[in-house]
């Protein structure tokens, strides 16, 4: 006897799903939050939060984040500099910044400075231009590799990734116990469906049946 399936089924491209929301961004999650830094050949520094944001390779590390174009068809600033300059900073997005990562998440007129606005620190980084945020637990200096662009329903929007490579690693101090990062020091926010956030609050560990421990 086949099992009764009762659930909700949807083409995205349709948005056919009969839900007042769409629940696509509900279900990738959660999805840490990259709050990067990038500067122009001026030395303008621009900072904005990307929650489609997450590593793809650890030997050498590698990164990625997603991003669309403005309204108007232009790139966005972080992509835009980012590939102009060759380089960019990933800001671990921690609970403690969360106000001023709302802050820096809107639009801002050309050459205003979402930094200033947001009342934030910078400290330099060592391998790369861009900048650093003081008081963010973590961050990654990283050299820009390459971009894919990807589809969009939209033809003002260009979507794209922007892949990069991780050259210099901060952690603070504070975040670091018996050797390893504590993710309850590091209290990096998570980006879930609709307006809902997350912080890490139950961690556990597995063992294989074998008695191997479990990496996914």
């Amino acid at each position: 006897m086949k099992p009764k399936v009762t659930e909700v089924f949807y083409e995205p491209d349709k948005r056919n799903h009969g839900l007042p929301y769409n629940p696509f961004k509900a279900l990738v999650v959660p999805r840490p939050i990259a709050w990067i830094t990038t500067m122009d050949e001026e030395g303008r520094v621009n900072l904005a939060p990307f929650s489609f944001f997450n590593m793809m390779g650890s030997d050498p590390p590698c990164v990625v984040f997603g991003t669309s174009g403005r309204l108007d068809g232009r790139l966005k600033d972080t992509q835009d500099f980012a590939e102009r300059g060759g380089d960019f900073v990933i800001n671990i997005a921690s609970y403690d910044h969360f106000d001023a990562i709302v802050e820096t998440s809107f639009p801002f007129e050309p050459g205003e400075s979402e930094i200033d606005r947001a009342g934030l620190a910078m400290l330099p980084s060592r391998l790369v231009r861009p900048p650093r945020i003081a008081g963010t637990p973590a961050q990654m200096e990283c050299i820009y590799l390459s971009t894919i662009p990807l589809p969009s329903n939209d033809p003002k929007e260009r979507a794209a990734m922007v892949l990069g490579k991780v050259v210099g690693v901060h952690i603070a101090d504070e975040v670091i116990v018996d050797g390893k990062v504590d993710i309850h020091r590091l209290r990096p926010i998570s980006r879930l469906g609709y307006t809902d956030y997350a912080t890490v609050d139950n961690v556990f560990s597995r063992q294989s049946r074998a008695g191997r421990p479990v990496k996914l």
